[in-house]
């Protein structure tokens, strides 16, 4: 896990530099994908100039995604700060996990690892000892002394999201680059959203098999990548290809719900939040005009609206399925919605998704939302991914678990 020394000397960079990316709004990218490129229905894109690797033949390499740029490695890095799930989960997809020191929200957010791994055997994620790096408060507040602390070989963070976080500035974001090892990551790809101006000029958006690719180059996983992707496009293409007619798809709420309160997100949207869901082609309940950040609906509202099912984003991590299932039922207004009436309310994934955690998102909302094509889902009250019937699998745990483990013959 982390390193303890907290010397602040060119040492603490060790093998790990930064090469030609400028963090603080540079326009000098290597080979970065357009916007218009990206896939929208969750497939694996086939563009090969979202990334740039080079290798020399002393086993250097160099790996490049905006905002950052490039960045040079003399072997893959060992002690890596993590602040975005999906990065943790790349980690470990790519037999890295143990270098992973730390989370934006560690106790919680490792919830959605561990109940897809359970699935997996041989898989598995130690969050003992990670460094949670949000200490809470009004906004985002994280320390830059943690930074020295732990004395990374490698910052799998976008800076751009660094620079949002409260009392930081691009400055900082640069001295900690100068002092301790780069940043490299892309997370406002999330929902394609804007940056933060200071990099706006050298943003690109990615879909999430992408980042998954960049990242495997910086892992030198390349082949597990390889093999991952390929599992993840006979899903979709599955799922696709046996879709019932656009008459028969439900309309879908995607909502966060607490305290009488929905706070909606669009279905079909661009960006790797939606990964999972995307694909599935069903029409989202709510007009995308009506979808922002500061989006609320009340149980009047949302029996306007009245959604055929109910999906409740992150029900494997912070927010019980099973209570709001309670809660809405026993609303005098929230139980005469129709996904309530119907049994429709399901547990949804995690937007902050990595490539495991999309294998087994991809399966678990094609059954909620296409029963009778893909199988009843079984349900989920807690713990780990329900089982699977072998039959009404969309892929096959135990391939997986071999490729993550390593295991590629």
């Amino acid at each position: 896990m982390a390193s303890d020394s907290g010397e602040r000397d060119d040492t603490t960079r060790r093998r790990y530099l930064a090469a030609t990316g400028a963090l603080a709004g540079s326009a000098l990218l290597a080979g970065c994908q357009s916007e218009s490129d990206a896939t929208t229905d969750g497939t694996t894109s086939t563009t090969t100039d979202a990334t740039t690797r080079a290798t020399t033949d002393s086993g250097a390499y160099s790996v490049s995604m905006a905002p950052v740029g490039e960045v040079a490695f003399e072997e893959p890095p060992s002690n890596v700060m993590v602040y975005s799930l999906l990065y943790a989960d790349m980690a470990v997809a790519y037999g890295h996990g143990d270098a992973v020191n730390s989370l934006g929200f560690s106790t919680n957010a490792a919830g959605s690892l561990h109940a897809y791994y359970d699935r997996l055997d041989g898989v598995s994620f130690d969050q003992s000892g990670l460094t949670q790096l949000n200490q809470g408060g009004s906004g985002i507040t994280v320390d830059k002394e943690v930074f020295y602390d732990l004395n990374s070989d490698l910052h799998l963070i976008d800076p751009a999201l660094v620079v949002s976080f409260d009392g930081w500035e691009a400055s900082d974001v640069q001295q900690i680059a100068d002092d301790v090892a780069p940043w490299f990551g892309n997370v406002y790809s999330r929902r394609n959203t804007e940056p933060p101006e200071a990099y706006a000029d050298s943003y690109e958006y990615y879909t999430l098999w992408e980042i998954a690719e960049t990242v495997s180059q910086v892992f030198q996983a390349q082949a597990r990548y390889d093999a991952l992707a390929a599992i993840h496009d006979d899903v979709v293409a599955t799922i696709q290809s046996t879709l019932p007619p656009e008459s028969e798809r439900p309309t879908v709420a995607s909502v966060i719900f607490i305290d009488g309160t929905f706070y909606p997100s669009t279905f079909n949207a661009d960006g790797f939040a939606h990964a999972h869901t995307r694909p599935m082609r069903a029409p989202g309940a709510f007009a995308e005009s009506d979808v922002s950040y500061r989006s609320a609906y009340d149980y009047e509202t949302m029996l306007e609206v009245d959604p055929d099912v109910i999906i409740n984003r992150y029900s494997y991590s912070y927010y019980d399925i099973t209570s709001v299932r309670q809660t809405l039922a026993e609303s005098a207004v929230g139980s005469r919605l129709t996904a309530v009436e119907n049994d429709r309310v399901y547990a949804g994934g995690n937007p902050l998704q990595g490539p495991v955690m999309n294998l087994f998102q991809l399966e678990m909302t094609a059954k909620q939302l296409y029963p009778e094509q893909f199988g009843e889902w079984p349900g989920y009250d807690g713990g780990p991914y329900p089982e699977i019937p072998e039959d009404e699998q969309l892929f096959d745990r135990d391939e997986v678990a071999a490729i993550v483990n390593g295991d590629l013959s």
